[in-house]
């Protein structure tokens, strides 16, 4: 199996999911605003539900952007550490490679 991704594949999925953060929250408010016309339409459960919703609006918006900045920082710790490994590696490449005799492993006939 091989794993192979951009160096800037992390970068770009965090801005994407940035974006959405700011989304998110207008998303439910506008689905609460396009359900209002429904408001009295339904009974029971139903109607339990729904104005059970309206009423956490904002705290479902909050719970659902807290998951998200989570997400987002995992983003970002991920693209750092990435990015310090690919550093890494060729910092030791480089060292390894200045340490190396060459000259041994010329065959000679």
């Amino acid at each position: 199996m091989k794993f192979d991704m951009g160096s800037t594949t992390l970068s770009t999925l965090t801005r994407s999911t940035s974006g959405s953060s700011d989304d998110l929250g207008t998303l439910i408010h506008l689905l609460i605003a396009a359900v209002e016309p429904l408001e009295g339409k339904f009974n029971g459960e139903g109607k339990a539900t729904f104005d059970s919703f309206k009423r956490h609006a904002d705290e479902i918006t909050a719970d659902l952007n807290g998951s998200l900045a989570s997400i987002l920082g995992g983003q970002s710790s991920m693209d750092s550490a990435f990015g310090s490994g690919d550093v890494e590696q060729s910092h030791n490449a480089k060292h390894n490679m200045g340490a190396a005799n060459f000259d041994a492993a010329r065959f000679r006939g």
